[in-house]
């Protein structure tokens, strides 16, 4: 019998995990064997496992670039394992761990090198990674947004793309998200999650405080639509592939999805994270976005719609870019090339630095 959860997250996934820092023969080479979803995290883990003993090699030898590598490769693979596999919350939480220490070791090995920052909120912490381009600061920063099961772990082929133009990025674990998923519910309310991050920032002395902007993936996407449309001062925002009511689009979701969302939102049922869903609306805050904003949407995105974006960038009430990707997934994850440079050049724009 066909397992209908697994055939979701291969038929669905390859493209943004090859997108995002995963080999694509480790994918073709892990999930083949497969014959049940729950058999994902531990296949996952094992492969991440071969590229930690791969950085530890390296490490051994002097290898440090490379050993960096290893581990944030490894990280990966160890997020991915657990991404989705909320029925089997001991094994996630294994693997998460297991990711969160892999990276941990790779980022003073980074180039440029990166640093672990963490933030008091409601009684628990946020978690992010600062990296700066070499050259004196302060600069300007981009804060990168995580969705409903993405992590920071997952970003090093984003981050690359900002801190070529110049950029400092800031990839950040929020509520319901990495390191925060385990004590702080997925919530709409990012004007306080992104006030919290600012303060942090701007503390920081190679944070330019007049030149921050934002990027989100999926429901990252609605956060940052949700923090652009508060007092917040950011100069530009890029929204990929977000809801514009994820109550509206609950029904249409797969049931990896569905169940995700209701462990990370704390809810108790089914029932009730629907109705949860429905308070994750941009329905009166869209009008309220007024500085630079950009909006990506794949016509073949099989969660979100494309048209939650288009009303998005119709609702919103300052510059408004919209994208519409004619081939594009979820995330646009298999066509990368052609959003991720253009976002990083519009931020870069936005933030005034050269891109020539």
């Amino acid at each position: 019998m066909a397992d209908v959860l697994l055939e979701t997250a291969i038929a669905n996934w390859e493209p943004r995990f090859t997108a995002n820092g995963v080999d694509a023969s480790d994918y073709a080479r892990i999930t083949k064997p497969l014959t049940s979803w729950d058999e994902w995290c531990s296949a996952w883990c094992d492969g991440a496992q071969e590229h930690f003993d791969l950085a530890n090699e390296a490490l051994a030898s002097g290898r440090n670039r490379s050993a960096g590598e290893f581990y944030a490769r490894a990280a990966t693979y160890f997020h991915f394992g657990k991404f989705l596999f909320v029925h089997d919350l001991d094994q996630a939480k294994a693997a998460h761990a297991r990711a969160v220490d892999a990276l941990n070791r790779a980022l003073p090995m980074f180039d440029p090198p990166a640093s672990r920052e963490e933030i008091s909120f409601e009684g628990s912490k946020l978690v992010g990674v600062f990296r700066a381009p070499r050259g004196e600061g302060p600069h300007p920063t981009v804060i990168l947004i995580p969705g409903l099961d993405s992590t920071k772990e997952e970003f090093r082929d984003v981050e690359r793309a900002f801190l070529d133009r110049g950029l400092a990025i800031f990839a950040l674990d929020g509520p319901g998200q990495g390191e925060a998923e385990w004590t702080l519910p997925i919530r709409p309310e990012w004007d306080r999650v992104g006030a919290a991050v600012l303060e942090h920032l701007l503390t920081m002395n190679q944070v330019d405080s007049d030149r921050i902007g934002v990027w989100g993936v999926s429901l990252g996407g609605f956060y940052a639509a949700r923090m652009a449309s508060s007092d917040l001062p950011l100069k530009g925002t890029v929204a990929l592939a977000g809801p514009y009511n994820l109550g509206a689009t609950w029904k249409d979701l797969n049931p990896l999805t569905r169940h995700a969302f209701e462990v990370r939102s704390f809810s108790s049922s089914p029932e009730e994270a629907e109705k949860r869903a429905w308070d994750m609306t941009l329905e009166g805050f869209a009008s309220e976005i007024t500085t630079p904003l950009m909006v990506i949407m794949g016509k073949r995105d099989r969660l979100f719609p494309w048209q939650d974006g288009e009303r998005l960038a119709n609702e919103a009430s300052g510059e408004t870019t919209l994208v519409l990707l004619e081939e594009g997934n979820h995330g646009c994850a298999n066509v990368v090339y052609r959003h991720r440079p253009l976002s990083a050049d519009w931020l870069a724009q936005r933030l005034l630095v050269s891109t020539s």
